[in-house]
């Protein structure tokens, strides 16, 4: 089973036995079917069927010369309609199966975006035509998160969120100077961090809550690359259900370092009520959707 299939809702299919019946399901009653050559002989085929409003799995296989379909892989997935980032994305394939990660420097958050690429097909149009790279795509994000919790919102006067807005303006200037070799921006982030962490400090001494500090964080989580500890203020949520398994949903749009995408999570993983305002914190797999200005 995929661990996170139950973001989706499907949490009680645990056996080989239903998790082939889905995937049957799914292919028979596709939404979308996408398709494109690989080699002579083989066509790379993806079937999506979606469960719920933006939510639901897709299937992937090769067809052979002969029109028989042979299964590889599937994957749950959340789609959004928001762009998150307009800098450019670099793609690589797994080692082990025909899917693709995504990597994007977005200055906003400090690190590297890796992620699972949704729409490989169209990738893989654009790479057989010879048409890569590819300048001028924007990222639309999403995440499915198994576990998570609501907290409540940092009260923040309106000068306040003006200059917590100029310090992210600021951050990203110095980060962006700082990838460039300018060693002023360097020492410049390195001291801040070195006062971040002082005050951090000082409050787990004093045995205050750090997330009073801390309004919203966005880092690597575990072994996998493409895995994140996330806490950012929801900007709007809604709760749907699962048509065939009747499982409810929440999908929240977060904005988290400046930085705004969309998590999926069974509402049985989540603790708290989620609406606007408030913020989430938890783990997510991180998933991706090129934008192509010619698509």
């Amino acid at each position: 089973m995929h661990k996170y299939l139950r973001a989706v809702g499907f949490s009680q299919y645990t056996e080989r036995k239903q998790i082939q019946q889905l995937i049957k399901e799914v292919m028979l009653h596709a939404d979308e079917r996408n398709y494109t050559s690989m080699g002579q002989k083989s066509l790379f085929a993806e079937f999506d069927r979606n469960f719920a409003e933006d939510i639901g799995v897709a299937v992937c296989g090769e067809f052979d010369d002969a029109d028989t379909y042979s299964y590889q892989y599937y994957y749950p997935y959340l789609r959004s309609h928001t762009v998150s980032t307009a800098e450019d994305v670099s793609i690589e394939r797994h080692a082990a199966k025909e899917s693709y990660a995504g990597i994007c420097e977005d200055p906003k958050v400090g690190v590297s975006l890796i992620f699972y690429l949704q729409n490989m097909i169209t990738y893989l149009k654009y790479q057989n035509a010879g048409k890569l790279p590819i300048r001028g795509t924007s990222l639309t994000l999403s995440a499915l998160s198994c576990q998570g919790t609501i907290m409540l919102p940092i009260q923040k006067t309106e000068w306040q969120k003006k200059k917590i807005k100029k310090d992210m303006v600021n951050r990203s200037r110095l980060i962006q100077a700082a990838r460039g070799g300018d060693e002023d921006a360097i020492e410049s982030l390195t001291l801040d961090d070195m006062d971040t962490y002082t005050a951090i400090s000082k409050k787990i001494q004093k045995r205050e809550d750090v997330f009073s500090l801390v309004d919203t964080y966005f880092m690597p989580y575990g072994v996998e690359c493409d895995q994140y500890s996330v806490l950012g203020e929801i900007q709007e949520s809604k709760k749907v259900t699962n048509s065939l398994t009747g499982e409810e949903v929440y999908i929240m749009e977060l904005l988290c370092n400046d930085l705004i995408f969309r998590v999926c999570i069974n509402s049985a993983d989540l603790t708290g009520e989620p609406k606007t305002g408030r913020r989430f914190r938890g783990s997510v797999w991180l998933q991706g959707y090129v934008n192509y200005p010619e698509a």
